[in-house]
């Protein structure tokens, strides 16, 4: 299963300084039944491009609670065992855990498939969106209108070996 994690340019750090992305368990995001259902589509692609941009969406969470990390978001797609990545039940259709899965056990970064990490010319919106958030989460439309604006930003791609000069 193809799971996408988020994390921080920091995060980013110290996964490639130890080899692997946490101990778990690891919050992660992929396709799950719920968000099939949430996307109404079958295209695995599409579906796949709603779960980065879930992974995306917690990235701008871990930037607002760490004010000195690098304002630029970093999901890393990565292949595990189905097995090992389990939906919470409980948590069924809530909104803001679609495509949510934890990740039970060490994640090598070994097993990454790719880098998504946003562009220089992102950082000025995203810093605004991480600033924004907790107005946003509590229902200021201004502020949601700022939250967005980070998401007109697509990642880009980078392969697992250009990590170091992303890092650099």
């Amino acid at each position: 299963m193809r799971v996408y994690v988020p994390l921080t340019l920091s995060g980013l750090a110290a996964a490639h300084r130890s080899g692997e992305l946490g101990v778990g368990p690891l919050l992660a995001y992929a396709v799950t039944p719920a968000l099939r259902e949430w996307y109404v589509s079958d295209d695995i692609e599409e579906l796949e491009y709603a779960a980065l941009n879930r992974a995306a969406q917690a990235s701008l969470r871990l930037l607002a609670g760490h004010p000195e990390t690098p304002r630029r978001r970093v999901v890393v797609a990565v292949d595990v065992p189905d097995r090992n990545a389990a939906v919470d039940p409980d948590l069924g259709l809530d909104q803001s855990a679609l495509g949510e899965v934890r990740i039970a056990g060490p994640v090598p970064l070994s097993k990454a498939a790719a880098v998504h990490v946003d562009a220089a010319d992102a950082v000025e919106d995203v810093a605004a969106a991480a600033a924004a958030l907790g107005a946003a989460d509590l229902g200021d439309d201004d502020a949601q209108f700022t939250v967005d604006g980070a998401e007109d930003h697509d990642l880009m791609w980078f392969g697992v070996q250009e990590i170091p000069q992303l890092l650099g």
